[in-house]
């Protein structure tokens, strides 16, 4: 977001808590489910080429989300791993996977949720998105292509993940890319940030709760798998992380009794996705 814009947004609130409260708590809930720009455009395209295209129903809305298949062709019961990508993001930033996991025996499953990619606007409308919709694009791809072996999630995909995973996808291995804060946190924040007041922030939480039909702190990664209940782990954070802070994966790395962290240094939140020892690392954890 712009200077000019957040300087508009926070103007915007201070006007309508005081004559039009109502529109602040709207205004807010299309704020936070707003993408960022360039979420259905493709910056960063890592696929070594295209893969097998098959669009899979969105739960809500009537759209379709996306998942690109490579390795189909493999012996039946070849093990899959999905790709994950995060807020904002599309499938093809995780491509640097792709030829990896195929060379370890490996069908590999990318999917674009709502609003993301080359998928359908999500159930709010164009440039709209939730974490609900990311969550039910990854089952829709389970039900299509099976069981995962392994999950390798960035950012808030990592959510995602943890959430399909803890109910109860089985999955053998998890590779976490720059895990995200809690939402608590990020609620706290984006209210800080925009000057919404306590009842726009309040009613923001409500809303939310609402989509997801869960508890906000049901959807933070840490505690997740404090008791061991998720998948051996890799957790890969950068030092220099601007988006989130490497304390963060750390974080889940030491509360996680089946988690082991790798650090890097100078690749920031997005250049870890096509680097080439945090792909052999994630290879190898979910391979072995």
């Amino acid at each position: 977001m712009s200077f000019a814009g957040l300087v508009w947004l926070r103007a915007t609130f201070l006007v309508l808590r005081v004559v039009a409260p109502r529109a602040a708590d709207r205004r807010a809930l299309d704020v936070w489910c707003t993408l960022p720009p360039g979420a259905r455009h493709h910056r960063l395209d890592a696929r070594p080429r295209p893969g097998d295209v098959v669009r899979l129903p969105a739960p809500r809305g009537g759209g379709e989300v996306v998942a690109e298949v490579w390795g189909a062709g493999q012996a039946d019961g070849a093990p899959v791993v999905y790709l994950v990508h995060g807020w904002g993001g599309w499938r093809g930033q995780l491509g640097a996977f792709v030829d990896p996991f195929l060379a370890a025996g490996h069908r590999v499953v990318a999917v674009d949720a709502p609003g993301h990619g080359d998928a359908d606007a999500g159930f709010m409308g164009p440039h709209r998105g939730t974490v609900t919709e990311m969550i039910e694009a990854l089952e829709e791809a389970v039900r299509a292509f099976g069981e995962p072996a392994g999950v390798v999630a960035h950012s808030l995909g990592t959510t995602v993940a943890m959430a399909v995973l803890r109910d109860g996808v089985p999955a053998d291995r998890l590779v976490l890319l720059a895990p995200n804060p809690a939402f608590a946190e990020l609620l706290d924040r984006f209210a800080s940030v925009l000057w919404l007041g306590d009842r726009a922030k309040a009613h923001l939480r409500g809303a939310l709760e609402d989509i997801t039909g869960r508890p906000i702190d049901d959807f933070d990664v840490i505690p997740a798998g404090a008791d061991g209940a998720m998948p051996d782990a890799l957790v890969v954070h950068d030092r220099g992380d601007r988006e989130t802070a490497h304390a963060v994966g750390a974080a889940v790395a030491q509360a996680w009794p089946n988690a082991t962290l790798l650090t890097t240094e100078g690749l920031g939140h997005y250049r870890i996705l096509a680097d080439a020892r945090v792909v052999e690392a994630a290879v190898a954890h979910v391979a072995r």
